[in-house]
């Protein structure tokens, strides 16, 4: 799928064999509060953790969202962060897989920014988006701002939001 992004500074790109070490700190970013309620964990049993970790979803994404977009976001040409894009998720609408920005890139509105995009997308296929998001996640403001709602719970943890268009 082509997406057209409003921000000029940023584009999409496929991901490639040598975007994975930039990944896999994309990655290791979004589980950092996670690693300091281990600390008696060495930094290189934390470092292995996230990197078996990142494996392990890389794979499962790739095997379980076939023929998605798997891209990294680039701000002026320097990679700050992964979206990860179904845009026919089993006939059930668009699904965003993941979206992550390094912590430096947070909060400038790029994801909204992105997310505008996208739903602009969904609005224009008449279709409902959906992203799965962890309760405690900050971001799930912002999606619930941009007019997304919880459809389901699992285990009280996960929680998949839709957006879908209204007239």
């Amino acid at each position: 799928m082509k997406l057209k992004l409003t921000d000029p500074n940023l584009r999409l790109r496929p991901i490639q064999s040598a975007d994975m070490d930039k990944l896999l700190e994309i990655y290791g970013s979004t589980r950092e509060k996670e690693m300091e309620r281990v600390p008696h964990w060495s930094d290189l049993m934390k470092k292995e953790f996230i990197a078996s970790q990142f494996r392990a979803q890389h794979e499962y994404y790739q095997k379980n969202y076939i023929g998605a977009d798997f891209w990294v976001i680039e701000k002026n040409n320097k990679t700050i962060g992964r979206l990860y894009f179904q845009e026919d998720h089993q006939g059930q609408g668009m699904r965003i897989i993941d979206i992550s920005i390094l912590p430096e890139y947070r909060n400038q509105g790029i994801g909204r920014g992105i997310f505008e995009d996208l739903l602009g997308k969904a609005a224009a296929l008449d279709r409902p988006l959906t992203i799965h998001v962890e309760s405690f996640n900050p971001a799930k403001n912002l999606y619930t701002r941009l007019g997304f709602r919880t459809i389901s719970e699992t285990n009280g943890i996960y929680h998949l939001m839709e957006w879908k268009h209204t007239i």
